[in-house]
């Protein structure tokens, strides 16, 4: 497993190289599994000025969790072939890492260049120094596989300007740097060539900031903020339905598009997702990622992940049949199941 993440120290700081590059370097629990400790012994190490953390490859930083896996133990368990302990032990594993990075005490810079997303986005965005790219995409696409935006995104999505963390949660919608400068996920926007050099850098000791100030190029205009008066006023709605209602009552093609993205998802995930930013604007970050491992274990109880990971990621066939079919037929009664202790009880750290 150790292969799949390389932990190394590099003179001042402590270096992370996630080492899956043909899964897009996607988070396994043997990954997490292996960063943890190392982040524990170089948050006490004072020769370690800082962590670096970055993805092998030229394509994606880290492209998200291994959910196929996850999937696959969650079948096996409704099959009565298996516990599906790595249903559990992979969201919460996942979850303590988030946090470890949260409270990390030194300068972690996470070099979001390529692909960042879902779990992705939990090892970069809750570190202090999120740096983008040229290549820089991310997306939290969770509502489309049955999910919700989770690692996090209970904390992190509300806290953005007006409503622009929840049109992220429930659409999927991908962004790039401006954008990310913009919403505050990113901290500092650097050329993709750039990123050796300021590796060296901070391997020679020199100030997180500085370095950062010194390879800093212009960003550019934000789309989102030229959409973000027709965001607000759409998304500030009471329920899911009165946001596709107020999209379509803009009558313009974004509007259509967004509602129409929007309807595409899984209901379910859509409701509970909706439910899930509302509580996280009140809770602070422990309450945040407990919150989510609930909403884990009611999924996997469920029946749209395994239908959405099957549609996308397994016969691929892009049409996943999701159950309850339609936003008016998922009971408040259910939404409120996601938000309960599950019987192994709430995650602990």
């Amino acid at each position: 497993m150790s292969e799949d993440v390389i932990c190394t120290v590099k003179g001042a700081i402590g270096h992370i190289l996630l080492n899956r590059p043909k899964a897009l370097n996607a988070l396994t629990l043997g990954m997490v599994e292996v960063i943890a400790p190392a982040l524990d012994a170089w948050a006490t190490d004072p020769a370690i000025k800082a962590v670096v953390i970055r993805g092998a490859g030229d394509r994606a930083f880290c492209a998200g969790g291994d959910v196929r896996a996850v999937w696959d133990a969650g079948l096996q368990k409704k099959r009565g072939e298996g516990s599906g302990a790595l249903a559990s032990s992979f969201f919460a594993g996942e979850y303590r890492l988030n946090r470890q990075i949260k409270n990390f005490p030194k300068p972690y810079v996470a070099l979001m260049d390529g692909i960042t997303m879902g779990g992705g986005v939990g090892l970069s965005v809750h570190g202090s120094h999120r740096v983008v790219t040229e290549k820089t995409l991310l997306a939290m696409p969770e509502t489309g596989i049955g999910l919700f935006p989770d690692v996090g995104g209970t904390w992190f999505l509300p806290r953005m300007p007006g409503r622009l963390g929840l049109y992220l949660g429930l659409t999927g919608a991908r962004v790039h740097a401006a954008d990310l400068i913009h919403t505050g996920i990113g901290t500092h926007h650097v050329a993709s060539a750039s990123l050796d050099a300021i590796e060296a850098a901070l391997a020679g000791g020199q100030d997180v900031d500085a370095v950062l100030a010194a390879h800093a190029v212009p960003v550019g205009e934000a789309p989102l903020a030229a959409l973000q008066p027709a965001i607000d006023a759409a998304f500030d709605a009471p329920d899911v339905e009165g946001i596709v209602a107020g999209l379509i009552s803009q009558g313009t093609g974004w509007a259509d598009k967004v509602a129409e993205t929007i309807l595409s998802m899984s209901p379910t995930s859509l409701k509970v997702t909706f439910e899930q930013l509302r509580r996280g604007a009140d809770l602070d970050f422990d309450d945040c990622m407990r919150l989510e491992y609930r909403m884990t274990q009611a999924v996997m109880d469920g029946n749209d992940f395994y239908e959405g990971i099957r549609a996308v990621l397994v016969d691929k066939d892009k049409n996943p049949k999701w159950n309850p079919a339609k936003l008016a037929d998922v009971p408040a009664a259910t939404v409120a199941t996601y938000f309960a202790v599950p019987a192994g009880g709430d995650l602990t750290f």
